[in-house]
């Protein structure tokens, strides 16, 4: 269980995140819709401590995550893998070790210096990439290959960390449509396969009614919507978007195009 209770961020007067109480089982896929500035990235990085909480808490099975310090810390950040829009992939580097990066938490510093990495790893990221049909362009560098390739990369590699929980900022906002449908389908599969909770910000109205059983609407700091999709109806996306984006057309016109024939739920 991850719960946040009433956790608060300031950047001088500016409030990023305003008194967010979130509690959020094992194992689940939930989305997190907003605005740009709606506080959706402070939150998850503050769950990961990339941000500290001004004020509130971060449990993780009942246990306060604020005061971990040195390698219990970067014992936690393993545990919270964490996806970006901009893949943070080593484009010199061919794509399996890109992958094994993930691993480098468990290993000795001079073995990831060397780029040594054991057999059982190096079968733990063939695995990895096959899982998301990758495994064919291991060898291949990074730098070659497609956003939506690179993002099925950054995939293989945050599972190489083994994570109770997976963050995923943003993770389709580079990509073109079918490409987001893959890093979804991927994500919703380490949920329900694994058992992993995965956390996704997201823009498009329409993915996260597709892949998440759970929403939460952000707007100005605070949580304003925490339900299941069919709850969230026109009135609360014009709460959480306001007037200007209140509609998925106003969104994310070609991702909605090309998921409208997917029924809701059908995926999640």
């Amino acid at each position: 269980m991850l719960e946040l209770v009433n956790v608060t961020k300031t950047y001088g007067q500016a409030i990023a995140v305003n008194g967010v109480s979130l509690s959020i089982p094992a194992g689940s896929m939930v989305g997190i819709l907003g605005r740009s500035g709606a506080g959706k990235s402070t939150l998850l990085r503050m769950i990961n401590r990339l941000a500290e909480p001004t004020s509130g808490d971060v449990l993780w099975q009942g246990k306060s995550v604020l005061h971990l310090r040195g390698s219990t810390l970067r014992a936690w950040r393993a545990r919270c893998g964490m996806m970006f829009q901009q893949f943070n992939l080593s484009p010199r580097l061919d794509v399996l070790t890109n992958v094994l990066v993930g691993s480098v938490s468990r290993r000795p510093t001079l073995q990831t210096l060397i780029k040594y990495f054991p057999a059982e790893e190096r079968a733990r990221a063939i695995l990895e990439l096959h899982a998301l049909d990758m495994a064919d362009l291991a060898l291949q560098r990074a730098g070659t290959l497609s956003g939506g390739q690179q993002q099925r990369v950054a995939i293989a590699r945050t599972m190489m960390q083994l994570p109770d929980l997976v963050l995923a900022d943003e993770p389709i906002a580079s990509l073109d449509p079918a490409n987001a449908e893959t890093v979804m389908s991927a994500l919703s599969s380490i949920s329900q396969e694994r058992g992993i909770t995965v956390l996704v910000n997201l823009h498009s109205l329409d993915i996260a009614r597709t892949y998440c059983p759970r929403i939460i609407g952000m707007a100005k700091g605070k949580v304003v919507f925490d339900g299941s999709p069919d709850q969230l109806d026109a009135a609360m996306v014009e709460k959480i978007y306001g007037r200007r984006k209140s509609t998925e057309s106003a969104l994310a016109p070609a991702v909605s195009t090309t998921l409208s024939s997917i029924p809701t739920g059908e995926v999640a």
